[in-house]
């Protein structure tokens, strides 16, 4: 396994990064307590799970309080997502949600501090300066290491970098977008802006949800989660799409890894991304993936899989639109 710095803060995180949001849904506790067991015997120190992921944050603090692991592993958790069932104020950026979810994450998570704490979605009915204060606020109390967001756009992070400077406060350090060969619009601004700012990308959904895995390609369509969905498979099948799997497997053979590894150690290899987060949901699957870390990416590859994947392209769309949740930025001009 290799090791990068978390964008400026000198805290070296795994080149991957576990994904703990299926935890307890696709396997039981055991299942997903000897998943994190190996993923850690692996050299994966790099945790990510989020408030709303089920009873992942319970199942990862079970797992982390044993042995004294949780002293060696980088956790992130998050914050902010649009919750079902939950109290008109149970979301968003505001300073009474924050608290309160850190709280309760922290009691989850059985530990006193959270090394990255991300922003899940942006709160545009809400003034920015609103969650940094806050969050700069549990910085100071100990209880958050360093801050992050996830679906922001480029404008949203310059602006949050801006009142930071400008307040005097804890900045953030760290995004969470999606981001593949099939989804690059992360590559026209957002990449820029990190690469410019030193802010460390975390990609999620660098497998495109199994597609760059190779589960679609022919019979093994059969098997995958969106079987039984004609309209997903069939946006996650096209032709287009089904080039850059092509191609990928061209290049795997060539190398003699998988498809995922090639994949991986492809985003992995891009401009400003520090740890792509994996999601496995078996051991054979984690084991698969960590066998990344021994992939090199070439100009040459990259070179091929631009001709099928254009930078900056977007075949199939994994980002979300936080519209849908919280509407259209109201203008505070």
């Amino acid at each position: 396994m290799h090791y990068r710095p978390l964008a400026r803060t000198g805290v070296q995180v795994s080149m991957l990064c576990l994904g703990c949001a299926r935890l307890g849904s696709t396997s039981d506790e055991a299942e997903s307590i000897e998943l994190i067991d190996r993923a850690l015997d692996l050299g994966i120190n790099f945790i990510d799970t989020a408030n709303v992921y089920g009873p992942s944050e319970d199942i990862v603090g079970r797992a982390l309080a044993r042995d004294g692991k949780r002293a060696n592993v980088v956790l992130a958790t998050k914050f902010g997502s649009p919750l079902q069932g939950v109290p008109l104020n149970g979301r968003g950026g505001s300073r009474r949600h924050i608290v309160e979810q850190c709280e309760r994450s922290l009691r989850r998570l059985q530990t006193d501090w959270i090394d990255l704490y991300y922003f899940h979605l942006p709160s545009p009915d809400i003034p920015i300066d609103e969650a940094l204060r806050a969050l700069d606020d549990l910085v100071r109390a100990g209880k958050v290491r360093y801050l992050g967001t996830s679906n922001f756009a480029a404008w949203q992070l310059t602006e949050a970098l801006w009142c930071a400077k400008e307040l005097g406060l804890n900045r953030f350090v760290a995004e969470q977008p999606a981001y593949n060969l099939l989804d690059r619009t992360t590559e026209i601004e957002l990449m820029p802006f990190a690469q410019t700012y030193g802010v460390a990308l975390n990609p999620y959904s660098p497998l495109a949800e199994g597609v760059l895995a190779g589960r679609y390609r022919g019979a093994a369509a059969g098997a995958v989660r969106f079987a039984a969905d004609s309209q997903r498979l069939a946006q996650h099948t096209t032709p287009a799409a089904n080039a850059v799997v092509e191609t990928v497997a061209e290049l795997a053979v060539e190398k003699g890894c998988s498809l995922s590894q090639l994949a991986l150690a492809w985003t992995a290899a891009q401009p400003a991304v520090c740890s792509p987060i994996i999601g496995p949901r078996r051991r054979e699957q984690l084991e698969d993936n960590v066998g990344a870390a021994g992939v090199a990416i070439t100009e040459e590859d990259c070179r091929r899989l631009d001709a099928v994947a254009p930078r900056g392209g977007e075949l199939v769309r994994y980002r979300y639109n936080y519209m849908s949740y919280f509407g259209p930025h109201p203008h505070r001009w």
